[in-house]
């Protein structure tokens, strides 16, 4: 799983937006019990009575510094599911499944007489016993969440047992908010089945994690769980199905309808079971034997051929680095509207949100192998090897979350890894500013909680860490190991422990309970004496609390450079106040203590301005360059950066280009201050390789002097690259002395992607062009996702500024957009844009009525700050 990044700058898109936040909580309502066929069991079950009495009572083992902890238990397994047999059916006007499960279990170990399968918000049919071709119907108990099957004999560890469930599922039903990171818990949607909103697709697609299948099949919904499957799915013969696993046999049944068949032979986790059902187009492609599948909206199949180009080198690189084959038959991605997460990494059928659909023209400059990598890399580390609990989460998510670091590194080189490393600890320290988890922790309130950057961002970086303790050779021969032993089983944090320990030799308990269960991060400061240049020496010390956080062993490198060539120690430090002699043969005048930035710590050292010119001009690592730049513009170091500046600008790393050309913005003096510089940027715009790079150049040039630049601009602005010609764009209607003729913006007005829309939107407002109006309108109904946010400004200001434009019907679509829209940050988009009409009392009682309305917390909380804010004011 992946959550979706907010998309900030150039820099944090080409580096996978990997500092996203994933913050917990969800709610869930709850329906009144109601029976079928016998009573209710749960509220006088003497064995349940039991369970909770034993959950009580670990609680209070629990109990520390006065605050008591819910105990949360790897699922105990009464039975084990082998198979299940689905045949799916649906009812697209009711949005609910109709459905027949036949399940294949047997007791996992003590005997048992009662089958308890989770099963949410159902009405539930008849449940028969199945013997060959004979049915015996089955007494069952349920109260909307799980069915309690009574079986006609005590079943040992040595019998198996068919039951077949017939019902109906209501997903929509009890549907909860979810976390941050799943932001919704019905398990199976329908996308706009009615044909409701204009030019939105009609498709059906399913979201498993993390107990959210059972919404729509009967099943034992645990990680810990693992089977077989075969899915027959009923749909339109106009559309086509993709599953789990392979595609067996396809029947017409007339009257426009077909059944097609997707069976799974090797055993999954029930979370991974997933299908999507729509008009997609497809591209196909192979990764050695392996076929692959892009699945689009039809029309978007060039750009899928090229945002997944790199998935047959993505996965025979993870297969060459891990040394185990991909485990499955195919591998599909499957790009869906309204996805409630970034992605999910089902069992051979990855889903994308819709970010990543894109045209041939969107895609040059498509930044989205992050995500990409992620879910592929799952299907080694967490679908053919699974977490046992969702305590144990990390085990899936870290892997993940440093599969890209290793794509980066493999790809696009150290420097960008290194750079995405950094960006995922910022992840981790924002979030710790508000609280500090064990990365393995039995005591979340809700498994949803889970899904945060302690799981990912700081056990990825943990892992790299463990990477840079062990070496390549030992960290992957220990991967190897890991998968290779536990292909298809359930996993905890010991036995991948115990894997390192087995190929390294080395006791690492040290590393995992400091790591691993344990909270927090060190807190280190540094200082250096260089009174002694042939032997520097280095004090070091933990300024962590110790009382709530361990005393960390840490490696800790100090590198320094003789003649141009790098030179490095590694000291271990393990206490809380060490000194580390470098014993270095030649005199220097400048070390670096973690120069590659390596360590999950936070840092701190007495560096002047001068220090950071040095470190920026000796060091051959991107990370390094990049912390002296930001430091020195940090700072406000004006005079360290006139030398610093035109070194930047021509970094051979982009990123710190980009860097350069962004912080250049800020200021108009700084065109005056270098000499040539101006030259070196206007070179940059036209042709530096990196298409994002050149969109900063522009962007600077049209901060600087639109005027001059306006041949520039109007030829760039019909690049192939998005980026490139937005950024030339803006650049066009940034001219204040001639503004731009209103018929060479109309050349642009029917372009359909955001980055050339905004530039005519600000236009028409600038130039005051009216008769618009529709224009306004219909770029509403196109754009979506972070395009739709950034137009809404505009379409506020427009219309307020000219309401007989159609402002009425303006703020209609808006009103539509808060209230209907799936995406959290586009109803706060609309909120936001409705804003601008708040001089209009009708206006504002519309949106406090659909405010009141607003399930998402943190949204209905901002609303209502801002109610009360535009209250007070009036």
């Amino acid at each position: 799983m992946h959550s979706s990044p907010k998309k900030i700058s150039n820099t944090f898109l080409a580096l996978g937006g990997a500092a996203a936040l994933f913050f917990a909580g969800s709610c869930r309502s709850e329906k009144p019990a109601i029976t079928s066929e016998t009573e209710l069991f749960y509220p006088e079950d003497p064995e349940i009575e039991s369970e909770a009495d034993s959950a009580a009572l670990m609680q209070l083992m629990l109990e520390k510094e006065g605050e008591i902890k819910a105990y949360q238990p790897s699922s105990r397994r009464d039975f084990d599911l082998l198979h299940t047999d689905l045949d799916l059916s649906f009812d697209w006007a009711s949005q609910t499944v109709l459905g027949k499960a036949r399940l294949i279990l047997k007791p996992f170990f003590y005997s048992q007489k009662e089958l308890i399968l989770d099963a949410k918000d159902y009405e539930v049919g008849a449940i028969h016993l199945v013997e060959g071709d004979k049915l015996s119907k089955l007494s069952y108990g349920y109260n909307e969440k799980q069915l309690k099957i009574y079986l006609p004999t005590l079943l040992t560890a040595k019998d198996t047992v068919e039951v077949e469930i017939n019902y109906t599922a209501f997903p929509d039903r009890n549907a909860g908010n979810g976390s941050k990171a799943i932001t919704d818990t019905k398990g199976l949607y329908f996308i706009d089945p009615m044909d409701t909103i204009a030019g939105k697709p009609t498709m059906i697609w399913t979201q498993g994690e993390t107990e959210h299948n059972s919404k729509w099949f009967p099943t034992i919904d645990q990680p810990n769980e693992r089977a077989t499957q075969l899915f027959k799915l009923t749909v339109p013969d106009t559309m086509i199905t993709i599953g789990n696993g392979e595609f067996i046999k396809q029947e017409a049944l007339g009257e426009g309808m077909r059944k097609d068949h997707w069976e799974m032979k090797l055993p999954h986790a029930p979370y991974l079971a997933a299908f999507a059902v729509g008009n997609f187009g497809k591209v196909e492609a192979k990764a050695g034997d392996i076929p692959l599948g892009y699945f689009v909206e039809k029309g978007f199949e060039e750009g899928a051929a090229m945002v997944f180009e790199n998935t047959p080198e993505m996965l025979g690189f993870f297969e060459e680095r891990l040394g185990v084959k991909y485990p499955w038959p195919k591998y599909d991605q499957i790009v869906v509207k309204d996805f409630v997460s970034g992605a999910m990494e089902n069992t051979t059928a990855s889903i994308f949100m819709e970010e990543l659909q894109l045209n041939e023209r969107e895609a040059i400059d498509s930044e989205w192998d992050y995500i990409i990598a992620h879910e592929l890399f799952h299907q080694w580390f967490g679908d053919m090897v699974t977490t046992e609990s969702w305590a144990n989460l990390t085990l899936n998510e870290a892997f993940a979350n440093y599969s890209e670091y290793l794509w980066n590194e493999h790809k696009y080189g150290k420097d960008e890894a290194a750079l995405k490393l950094v960006t995922e600890m910022e992840g981790y320290f924002a979030e710790a500013e508000s609280k500090q988890e064990d990365l393995i922790r039995f005591d979340y309130a809700d498994s949803e909680d889970m899904f945060d950057a302690h799981s990912y961002n700081k056990g990825g970086v943990v892992l790299h860490m463990l990477r840079q303790l062990l070496g390549d050779e030992a960290f992957f021969a220990a991967l190897n190991y890991y998968l290779e032993e536990h292909a298809f089983e359930s996993v905890e944090v010991h036995q991948l422990r115990i894997a390192f320990e087995k190929v390294s030799g080395q006791d690492l308990n040290w590393f995992f309970n400091q790591w691993f269960l344990d909270k927090s991060h060190p807190e280190l400061y540094f200082e250096v004496d260089y009174s002694q240049p042939e032997n520097i020496l280095v004090s070091a010390y933990q300024t962590q609390d110790l009382e709530n956080a361990p005393l960390f062993q840490l490696p800790v490198e100090v590198s320094w450079y003789e003649g141009g060539k790098r030179k490095s120690k590694t000291f271990q430090m393990t206490q809380a106040f060490q000194q580390f002699a470098l014993e270095n043969e030649l005199a220097i005048s400048q070390v670096y203590i973690d120069e590659g930035k390596n360590l999950l710590a936070r840092r701190s050292q007495e560096i002047s301005s001068d220090q950071f010119v040095w470190q920026f001009s000796e060091s051959e690592l991107g990370v390094a360059r990049y912390e002296a730049l930001d430091s020195l513009v940090a700072r406000e170091a004006t005079a360290q950066l006139v030398t610093v500046l035109p070194l930047a600008v021509a970094d051979r790393f982009w990123s710190v280009r980009e860097n350069a050309l962004g912080f250049l913005q800020n200021d108009p003096e700084w065109r005056m201050r270098i000499p040539g510089l101006e030259d070196v940027v206007y070179e940059l715009a036209e042709k530096d390789p990196k298409n994002s790079v050149k969109a900063a150049a522009l962007d600077l040039l049209a901060a600087w002097d639109p005027d001059k630049y306006q041949a520039a601009f109007l030829r760039l602005a019909n690049e192939p690259s998005y980026l490139v010609a937005g950024s030339a764009l803006m650049g066009l209607v940034s001219a204040t002395d001639n503004p731009v003729d209103l018929a060479l913006i109309e050349r642009f007005s029917g372009d359909e992607n955001f980055r050339m829309t905004i530039p005519v939107a600000e236009y028409y407002i600038q130039q005051t062009v009216l008769g618009k109006g529709n224009w306004y309108l219909e770029r509403l109904s196109v754009l979506s996702g972070e395009g739709l946010y950034y137009f809404l400004g505009y379409f506020s200001e427009y219309f307020a500024r000219n309401p007989e434009e159609g402002k009425d019907e303006a703020v209609r679509e808006l009103l539509k957009l808060m209230k209907n829209e799936s995406q959290n940050f586009l109803r706060l988009g609309a909120f936001q844009a409705l804003l601008g009409f708040a001089d209009d009392e009708l206006v504002v009682g519309e949106i406090e009525r659909i405010a009141a309305q607003e399930e998402d917390p943190q949204l209905k909380n901002y609303y209502e700050y801002f109610m009360d804010t535009l209250q007070k004011e009036n």
